[in-house]
């Protein structure tokens, strides 16, 4: 994929309207309504910024949870379009529909410098199927559109791809960089390059590891996946999390990594479980894990093989946790190993989900170079798979 496109910086916004694709899928707590992070809104406000200074009439628009198609009140923007307000303290007209009356209306009406929000894209089943229909309406609010939304460029959704047929498309400045810095990282690392995965599945990974095996030094595999590969080595894991059906690719992945001469480290202790439960007491096993228990997170004498390997490296990219880290007692696997990052030196960038969240936690994350605002979209990056919100997009 090319990650050279052209971006905001490269058309002038002045007496344009620009349709701004943005992530607004804020968490909102089911009792109150209220939204508990306002982390994706304040992403955007640099392009929003940027385009509103800059004399642009600009019309955002985001998905926010999964509504299917269905209108639904508790999935409305309405308090994302007031929570815009106060950040960038102006006023923030609101439209109650997407290409219906009140949104056509708005958008006929705004004036350069203005913002208008529309209601949740995926309040309209077309959307998701990326209906051209659809599209062609979305995009004949607008003269230009702007992508800067990360989190759903791995989407063929109508705002994601589908309105680039119609209109020129350019990347937000979040877009930019997340672009920049991963395809930096895959195409040209400082080296050495050290890749930790982690997380529940290896089938989640396989991508991943594929690729990853042609362009890292070491690769780092801990979490739930990590049981499936030491069950290729031979190694019993009892109860833990296993996937039978990727103990042939495992070992592949093994012999693969011996030829290409990578590194490539597994656990060889585990904090384990009889049950997985927050209160479950942790119980250190080194080799064999008896039949009676599950691994929930690395023990000590791996968190310091794998600390050991990310000394001296230029380039560090991590998706996924080492452990359970949402119980208490397995999180210090996944945090030591966020402070061996954050105290490495390295170039390091982070995935979103999971592994974004456990950043936050340890209290690390000013100490990292990027954390991606995607986690699906950044996991399929380093896949090196096409994402079609950033294929269409156009070239420099």
């Amino acid at each position: 994929m090319n990650y050279s496109k052209k971006t905001i910086n490269d058309f002038d916004p002045k007496g344009k309207k620009v349709l701004l694709r943005c992530d607004f899928n804020v968490p909102i707590d089911k009792k109150t309504g209220e939204i508990t992070s306002n982390a994706r809104v304040t992403a955007a406000l640099p392009t929003i910024t940027h385009l509103l200074k800059n004399g642009a009439a600009v019309i955002a628009c985001s998905h926010l949870g999964k509504p299917k198609g269905e209108w639904k009140k508790e999935l409305s923007l309405a308090p994302v379009a007031k929570m815009l307000s106060e950040l960038l303290g102006q006023n923030v007209i609101f439209a109650e529909d997407i290409i219906g009356e009140d949104a056509k209306s708005k958008a006929k009406n705004l004036l350069p410098g203005e913002l208008l929000l529309l209601e949740n894209l995926r309040f309209d089943p077309r959307e998701e199927k990326n209906d051209s229909s659809f599209a062609k309406e979305l995009a004949s609010l607008a003269d230009v559109y702007v992508s800067d939304a990360f989190g759903t460029v791995h989407r063929a959704h109508a705002s994601t791809a589908g309105v680039s047929e119609f209109l020129p498309a350019y990347a937000g400045l979040l877009v930019e960089k997340e672009v920049s810095i991963l395809g930096r990282a895959l195409d040209n690392p400082v080296r050495p390059f050290v890749s930790v995965l982690g997380g529940a599945k290896v089938s989640d990974k396989i991508g991943v590891i594929n690729n990853l095996l042609q362009k890292a030094d070491t690769i780092i595999i801990g979490g739930g996946m990590a049981y499936t590969f030491l069950k290729a080595e031979g190694i019993e894991i009892g109860k833990s999390l296993l996937e039978e059906d990727k103990i042939d690719y495992a070992k592949e992945m093994i012999n693969k990594a011996q030829e290409k001469g990578v590194r490539l480290l597994v656990p060889i202790d585990n904090l384990c479980a009889t049950e997985f439960s927050a209160d479950s007491t942790p119980i250190l096993i080194e080799g064999d894990i008896p039949s009676d228990m599950m691994g929930m997170d690395i023990g000590p004498k791996t968190i310091k093989l794998f600390s050991d390997a990310l000394i001296g490296a230029g380039t560090i990219v991590w998706n996924g946790p080492m452990g359970v880290f949402e119980f208490a007692n397995f999180a210090g696997g996944t945090m030591s190993l966020a402070k061996a990052v954050a105290e490495s030196g390295a170039t390091t960038i982070v995935g979103g989900g999971d592994s974004a969240s456990a950043v936050e936690k340890s209290g690390f994350a000013d100490k990292i170079t990027h954390i991606s605002t995607g986690g699906g979209a950044s996991l399929e990056f380093l896949e090196g798979i096409d994402l079609p919100g950033i294929a269409c997009l156009l070239d420099k």
